[in-house]
């Protein structure tokens, strides 16, 4: 049993994956943290979750602009 989870890396979840990209928004990743999710996540999942990060990031911006200025 443990020769198959040792075959197969376990596969990163959804809160691992906002976390990745919510500390790399920052630039604050530990190397330990960033080769893990290198190993355990899949590019297009962090992709798609940093394209989607940046617009709220922007439109949160864009409130927060609107709301004082107005």
């Amino acid at each position: 049993m443990s020769a198959m989870n040792a075959e197969t890396p376990n596969k990163g979840g959804f809160l691992k994956l906002v976390k990745a990209v919510f500390w790399s928004f920052f630039g604050v990743r530990r190397r330990a943290d960033l080769e893990s999710d290198a190993a355990q996540l899949k590019p297009l999942h962090l992709i798609a979750a940093g394209v989607i990060g940046a617009v709220l990031f922007i439109a949160v911006l864009l409130l927060i602009v609107r709301a004082v200025v107005g």
